[in-house]
């Protein structure tokens, strides 16, 4: 029997419900109608926050078990989480907030999802990353336009030149899993549905506040 290679296509077409709950959420929702609660959006940007600076860790991972040729895509998309933080603290002035503070379980067990893939191959570890930027992504286009403030955030996340550069990602993990073994292809199938269940719950985590 000829087994089909793993690619990120399948993986959206075989986990849909997964994914559909991972990027359509009623905080999402509630931020494109402007009816959110400020403690709802608060928390949110905190937690997010904090997320972002695990997730520059594993940025920095991921280059560097990455082949030479997917380092410029990676070194781009470093560049922007650089932005990334500094943006987070200044939105986080603006409303006051402190971002020095602790990670609330849901986020602490994503961070440590991400820390642990620092064991994986560059084949799950690709899938991964591909799919955390995809959730963000399409979560803040499909909801998008947003009333304000919000919609810069929409934008940020939803805008063409970041779809663009997840496209990219998306082809370099395809790349990746073609010569992955059967252990590395079922782990990332494992990621991926990590991934949406994290978000799923990330967006909760913040609608409960």
């Amino acid at each position: 029997m000829i087994i089909s290679p793993l690619t990120c296509a399948a993986l959206l077409s075989d986990y849909s419900e997964d994914w559909q709950a991972a990027t359509v959420h009623p905080f999402l929702e509630q931020c494109q109608q402007g009816s959110i609660k400020p403690e709802q959006f608060n928390t949110w940007l905190v937690q997010d926050a904090l997320f972002v600076v695990e997730f520059t860790r594993m940025a920095a991972r991921l280059l560097a078990v990455a082949p030479t040729e997917h380092f410029d895509t990676l070194l781009g998309g470093l560049g922007a989480i650089k932005d990334e933080l500094l943006w987070f603290q200044t939105k986080a002035d603006e409303r006051s907030l402190n971002l020095l503070t602790s990670p609330q379980p849901t986020c602490e067990k994503y961070c440590e999802f991400m820390q642990g893939l620092a064991n994986q191959s560059y084949a799950v570890q690709a899938i991964a990353f591909w799919a955390i930027e995809l959730a963000y992504n399409q979560g803040w286009q499909r909801h998008s336009p947003m009333a304000e403030p919000y919609a810069e955030f929409a934008d940020r996340w939803g805008n063409a030149g970041f779809t663009e550069y997840v496209k990219v990602l998306e082809q370099q993990a395809d790349r990746a899993l073609m010569t992955a073994s059967e252990d590395e292809r079922s782990q990332a199938r494992e990621a991926f549905l990590t991934v949406a269940r994290l978000e799923k719950d990330f967006w909760q985590m913040a609608f409960s506040a």
